[in-house]
């Protein structure tokens, strides 16, 4: 199925090239579709990982990265969305910034964060990553209508006690916690920070990793 749906997408995006130049409603259309399936393939991985980590057989690939290009991999696999919404995304990241990490399952976990973003973001974006005290910071903004305050109380509320049937709020937060604390380093685990207002007086999103 994963296979299928990146398939999926990867149609999507050719398609979407050539509906640009001839279908401005197609193009509207196809990128709504890639949203979706983009979705439904960020579901997919994070349901796996959850299973996997109920069976305790999460495996975590360690090595280090850099930065700046995760987060140009990120733009890339939404270049449809990005487009069809005419979202700015401005990149604050120094290109020697490297941390040891999951590529994978970070890569993921900001792949949700971001098209989320996308979808409630007004006009604009910032990805921003540089460290401080010595642990890893990376932060999405957007100038949406920020996070509602239900989503900002699950924040600090007990894995076990989430609701992962309360759509934006469920799944995709016990998701990013799972993967944030799974990275540890001398005793200190990741984490996430939810707040709202910062430059762009909308959403902010934080992941902090040691």
């Amino acid at each position: 199925m994963k296979n299928s749906l990146c398939m999926l997408i990867q149609s999507i995006d050719h398609l979407s090239l050539s509906a640009s130049k001839h279908s401005p409603e197609d193009a509207e259309d196809l990128a709504h579709l890639h949203y979706e399936a983009s979705r439904l393939n960020t579901n997919l991985l994070q349901l796996l990982s959850l299973y996997r980590a109920e069976k305790h057989q999460l495996p975590l690939t360690i090595e280090e990265h850099y930065i700046v290009d995760i987060v140009e991999e990120l733009i890339a696999k939404n270049e449809v969305y990005i487009k069809n919404r005419e979202i700015k995304v401005e990149i604050n990241v120094d290109e020697d910034l490297a941390w040891y990490l999951d590529m994978d399952l970070i890569g993921n976990l900001l792949n949700d964060i971001f098209i989320n973003a996308l979808r409630y973001s007004n006009e604009k974006i910032i990805i921003s990553g540089y460290e401080e005290n010595g642990k890893l910071h990376i932060k999405l903004e957007d100038n949406g209508q920020g996070y509602p305050e239900s989503m900002l109380d699950l924040v600090d509320m007990p894995m076990q006690q989430l609701d992962l049937n309360a759509g934006r709020t469920g799944l995709g937060l016990f998701f990013a916690r799972l993967i944030s604390s799974a990275h540890e380093n001398k005793g200190e685990r990741g984490e996430i920070r939810l707040e709202n207002g910062g430059e762009l007086g909308g959403s902010v999103f934080k992941l902090i990793l040691p």
